[in-house]
């Protein structure tokens, strides 16, 4: 089931239930090398992570289209709440650095759903609405939808 909803005019949101249990969402999100397994919607692919999951620390995701382009994606952990919630931004690069040009904050949250499922959200708060606008126009439905089913594929396994 999948739902998709924008509570405000600058959030998008994709809520999932997902058959795989919420210890296993998480670690695929805070591993590196899981994470490159499903962070972006094949043929796209993961090539480097990064991952100080821990509230200021530094994540770096490259990811690679199939032109083989290559778009690093900055950020820092705001909050960080084991099988439970993520909070990041990538309002910041590195260390409360800064980044040139902040498009968004990210909350994902994990609930326990019974039957070994996951109630999985993902929001993105944007600093504006026409970033909000843009990031919906660049297929956030579609492109995190797609990241969705791969990562329940991958956590079902674990």
């Amino acid at each position: 089931m999948t739902t998709s909803s924008a509570p405000s005019d600058r959030e998008l949101v994709l809520t999932r239930i997902l058959n795989a249990p919420r210890e296993n969402v998480y670690r695929a999100w805070v591993e590196p090398e899981l994470l490159k397994q499903w962070f972006c919607p094949a043929p796209w692919v993961v090539s480097h992570v990064e991952n100080d999951v821990r509230v200021g620390g530094a994540s770096l995701v490259i990811m690679r289209s199939p032109e083989g382009d290559e778009f690093p994606n900055h950020g820092v952990y705001l909050e960080v709440v084991k099988n439970e919630r993520l909070v990041f931004t990538d309002a910041y690069t590195k260390a409360w650095e800064p980044s040139e040009k902040p498009f968004m904050t990210a909350i994902v949250t994990f609930e326990d759903a019974g039957n070994n499922q996951t109630k999985y959200t993902a929001r993105a708060v944007h600093w504006t609405v026409a970033d909000r606008e843009a990031h919906e126009q660049m297929g956030f439905h579609e492109g995190w939808g797609k990241c969705a089913d791969q990562l329940e594929a991958l956590a079902a396994k674990l």
